[in-house]
């Protein structure tokens, strides 16, 4: 968003320091100029905001574009890698398992501690402890090209929340592995999803079509019934409640589509790694 740049110029030195060959690195500018990058970073000034997921999208269109792109890695642009060794470990990751599709980083904040919501597993246990999971982390994460090639791109009307969700159900739908690696870490500030103005509408909107697009049909009202439960539990502010209502029901009204409920073998499957799609 062009607001972070000490954030962001940290963040590349962090990635130049990486070990091995050189990353391609692509900066997305959404809707606002770019600062000065260093030399060898692609800079791309989008005209609007697309989104999280339109915006990353696009730069999977330019990173394919380039060519000899086998794997790409998304990174919050007010993050940075404590580690050098990061990117060697996630070209090994994917060089020893040909079913590893994407790989999620551990995200800690200025004190080294680790969110729960932080942690894709359901009951945040110990997140120290590498694990094959059913969804990632949106901020820092890498994905096989090949499998984008093959599930499709981000779901770009999402625009903010649960897009990763929906691109690991296609993912996991298609016999690819999801990992936790806890070795991967990226720095990242401490921050309330909330702080987005949208951030209660979204969530609840994206909930709905994330159900309606990929879940068998008996399985939808009991994702929602859950999700509901589990908002009201929480109690968030009443502001909060009616945008989070008016997202619910918006999501009900309006479709985004395709369609494609995902097999029951893979809601099996889904439920042996600890997180049936109903939770």
């Amino acid at each position: 968003m062009g607001d972070r740049p000490k954030e962001l110029h940290a963040l590349l030195a962090s990635v130049a320091a990486q070990e091995g060959d050189p990353a391609k690195v692509v900066v997305l500018g959404q809707g606002v100029p770019l600062p000065e990058l260093p030399s060898g970073i692609a800079a791309v000034e989008l005209p609007e905001n697309l989104g999280i997921p339109g915006g990353r999208n696009k730069g999977v269109e330019l990173l394919r574009e380039s060519g000899g792109v086998d794997v790409v890695v998304v990174l919050d642009d007010d993050g940075l890698l404590p580690r050098t060794d990061s990117f060697r470990l996630v070209r090994e990751a994917f060089a020893v398992n040909s079913r590893l599709g994407v790989v999620s980083f551990r995200i800690v904040d200025e004190e080294g501690l680790t969110a729960r919501r932080h942690v894709p597993r359901l009951g945040a246990s110990d997140p120290l402890r590498s694990s094959e999971v059913t969804t990632f982390l949106g901020g820092a994460h890498a994905i096989r090209m090949s499998v984008i090639d093959q599930v499709g791109d981000f779901p770009a009307p999402f625009f903010y929340a649960h897009e990763e969700t929906d691109f690991a159900w296609r993912a996991l739908d298609a016999d690819w592995e999801i990992h936790y690696r806890a070795d991967l870490v990226l720095r990242h500030p401490r921050t309330d999803p909330a702080r987005h103005a949208t951030y209660y509408r979204r969530t609840a909107r994206n909930r709905v079509w994330l159900a309606k697009r990929h879940l068998p049909a008996v399985l939808v009202p009991v994702y929602l019934a859950s999700w509901t439960a589990y908002t009201l539990a929480r109690r968030p502010p009443l502001p909060g409640l009616r945008a989070w209502w008016a997202g619910f029901f918006e999501g009900v009204r309006t479709s985004c589509p395709p369609r494609r409920p995902m097999r029951w073998r893979t809601v099996w499957r889904m439920t042996r790694l600890g997180r049936p799609p109903v939770i």
